[in-house]
């Protein structure tokens, strides 16, 4: 594992400027999870949790509010190493810290793979004409192409980006409540269907879907990385990681209630990837493309920079000759950007935008088993991180604390609980994944005894 320093920076040594307040940060967390997270998965979600969206978004809320505590907290200890398997390995064990990390490339090999896989669905609805498969090919090498050039969406335009997405929402949400309000419903009862639905709640469902609703608050856990460049980090980096859990779910929430209010009461969706489209069409037919475009500027953001970021955790695998170094190890001299990890991702994407709706089977669609497996791995890194908080700030600590005690176990608690609800097919294929990397892990260091994988993602060399 990597190591971190928590110390001071020795005088003279260049260091970035700390300028990021608390409201740069969160600013930062909300462009990079996106406003419009829930509207992807929303369709996924409506059917996992059966119709009770709402309530999977506000439980995958709070079990991420305690986890980014402790995200928080770390980031104070490791502040030039925001890293869910750094903290664990340098505070509880490094062959688990390699565990967590193992779990980490999961995920970062299957965003670029689920958003290949909801663009074709989105284009396919769009121009009928061109099959899902044609549109999987286009999006895969084009996003391979624009990565192998070393081309980036530049933080300014980012932001133009998101200021775009908000006015969509607030668009959408006019004219949803403006259709709600207008159509026959039965009193007030008919509000608090999508928090309660006593003909459809499961308890084990809602779990089931709160599970995969962890998924849009993905990457709050970034705003760690910025540890240098914020004032206060101590206090603002702590915050900024609640508050833009807090403020992305509250959003969150209120995007998927008027959803569900405005869409007849257990009407099928006409594509339960891209539903949520269809719920904009119902409310006023003008949105279903102007919603759906954005959300495809959103995916296609999302999908271009999970695809850099899986090349670069690949490349500090290969140069720590944890793969092969002549292939993942390697530099292209003039876009100075991971060449082959591109390629390789990008392959392996395609592959499974093919693989998984083929294999999802009629209980899910390819897209819902690509989150939860997504979900697999990341909710293993949150455990981890909570059980890393808990063991810097309680065990090691001479006074007990209760306010050191209660986040991390309630976020280690509700992170496994929604880890063991994910689906038996998403847990099948996520302890193969893992059964694969620790037994590579236990070979390579002859049993966890030598020295393990280096898994900082390197810095951006542009």
């Amino acid at each position: 594992m990597a190591t971190a320093s928590a110390g001071a920076v020795p005088a003279g040594t260049p260091h970035l400027k700390r300028t990021l307040t608390l409201w740069d940060l969160i600013l930062y967390g909300v462009i990079v999870i996106q406003p419009v997270a829930p509207m992807s998965a929303f369709g996924v979600l409506y059917v996992a949790g059966r119709g009770h969206v709402v309530t999977t978004i506000l439980i995958a809320m709070v079990a991420m509010l305690f986890t980014a505590i402790s995200y928080g907290r770390m980031a104070r200890a490791y502040p030039s190493a925001g890293s869910a398997f750094t903290y664990v390995g340098q505070e509880i064990n490094p062959a688990l810290g390699y565990v967590t990390g193992w779990s980490m490339v999961m995920d970062y090999m299957l965003n670029p793979m689920i958003c290949i896989i909801w663009l074709s669905e989105q284009s396919h609805d769009y121009v009928q004409a061109i099959p899902y498969w044609a549109w999987a090919i286009f999006f895969g090498i084009v996003f391979t192409a624009l990565n192998v050039q070393g081309i980036k969406i530049n933080a300014r335009v980012n932001a133009v980006l998101a200021a775009a997405m908000g006015a969509v929402i607030v668009i959408f949400l006019v004219a949803a409540l403006h259709f709600i309000l207008g159509s026959p419903h039965d009193g007030l009862a008919f509000f608090t269907l999508p928090f309660y639905d006593p003909s459809t709640f499961n308890a084990s469902a809602v779990l089931g879907g709160t599970s995969i609703a962890v998924l849009t608050y993905i990457g709050f856990d970034g705003i760690s990385t910025l540890s240098e460049e914020a004032k206060d980090p101590r206090r603002n980096i702590l915050y900024a990681t609640v508050l833009t859990c807090l403020v992305i779910g509250i959003l969150s929430a209120v995007e998927v209630y008027v959803a569900q209010l405005a869409w007849p009461l257990h009407q099928v969706f006409p594509n339960t990837d891209t539903a949520f489209t269809y719920v904009a069409q119902h409310v006023w037919p003008p949105l279903f493309i102007v919603l759906g475009l954005t959300l495809i500027v959103a995916n296609f953001g999302s999908g271009m920079g999970a695809q850099i970021g899986a090349a670069r955790l690949l490349f500090g695998m290969g140069r720590s000759d944890a793969l092969p170094k002549s292939f993942f190890g390697v530099v292209s001299a003039k876009h100075r950007i991971p060449r082959n990890n591109v390629v390789f991702v990008g392959a392996v994407a395609l592959a499974g935008a093919f693989v998984l709706p083929a294999i999802s089977g009629a209980a899910m669609t390819g897209y819902g088993l690509g989150a939860s497996l997504l979900n697999f791995g990341a909710l293993i890194a949150f455990m981890g991180v909570n059980a890393a908080a808990f063991v810097r700030y309680f065990l090691r600590e001479e006074t007990k604390r209760f306010w050191n005690f209660a986040p991390p176990v309630l976020g280690f608690i509700i992170c496994g609980v929604l880890w063991w609800n994910l689906t038996t097919q998403a847990r099948i294929l996520g302890a193969v994944w893992m059964v694969v990397g620790i037994a590579f892990g236990a070979w390579k260091t002859r049993g966890f005894k030598g020295d393990l994988v280096n898994f900082d993602v390197p810095p951006d060399a542009a």
